[in-house]
């Protein structure tokens, strides 16, 4: 009904998230995601209205994507910790440099400040959150971690210590960030392994 064909709305809101690792707030506009995929501004406001539904379409998709990820990447392992690790490391694949991180948390800082921003980064974290304590849930079950291991629990510190490591990384910048985000989700991962002589560590 009067819309542009050709190039899929997925494609346009990938651009655009990588649009915003380069710009950030202030530089993101739709001209400038139009120039990314190669569009004219009219094309944009047709399908999403402003920059602010732009913004909308982003999230709603984010969390659809979040979903698709976690299936995705447990058929390509053969580990539900091995699964564990590349979403991990997927999720943050666009803010891949300081610069790009600071500008995504710029955009969360908005988000938590919009309602309905705020509504869609919300779900999107519990999107997450769920298919973490998925993944820790076999693991648990297949003895990759712990029997016992409390999943919930273990799920929510997952989260917390791999957005505080993407935050010291950006600040400290050694490494890269796929390399400190391994290395504090091996950390907190390590206390529920079970010991190597395939007996649990009991509680003393």
């Amino acid at each position: 009904m009067g819309r542009p064909r050709g190039i899929e709305d997925v494609v346009i809101l990938r651009a655009a998230a990588q649009v915003m690792g380069r710009v950030g707030p202030a530089g993101l506009t739709l001209a400038v995601v139009a120039r990314e995929v190669g569009l004219v501004p009219g094309t944009l406001v047709q399908r999403f209205g402003s920059k602010r539904g732009l913004l909308l379409a982003l999230a709603d998709r984010s969390e659809k994507d979040a979903t698709e990820a976690a299936g995705r990447v447990r058929q390509s392992h053969d580990s539900a910790l091995g699964a564990l690790a590349a979403l991990t490391v997927e999720s943050a694949a666009v803010m891949a440099t300081p610069e790009s991180f600071a500008h995504h948390l710029a955009f969360l800082c908005m988000d938590l400040a919009d309602p309905e921003l705020y509504e869609r980064a919300l779900a999107i974290h519990r999107t997450h959150r769920r298919a973490i304590e998925e993944l820790l849930t076999e693991a648990a079950g297949t003895g990759e971690l712990r029997s016992g291991t409390d999943t919930a629990a273990l799920a929510r510190t997952v989260q917390v210590v791999t957005a505080g490591a993407g935050l010291t990384w950006a600040l400290e910048r050694e490494g890269t960030l796929e390399e400190r985000l391994r290395q504090e989700l091996d950390a907190a991962l390590s206390p529920h392994l079970p010991r190597r002589d395939g007996h649990d560590l009991e509680e003393s």
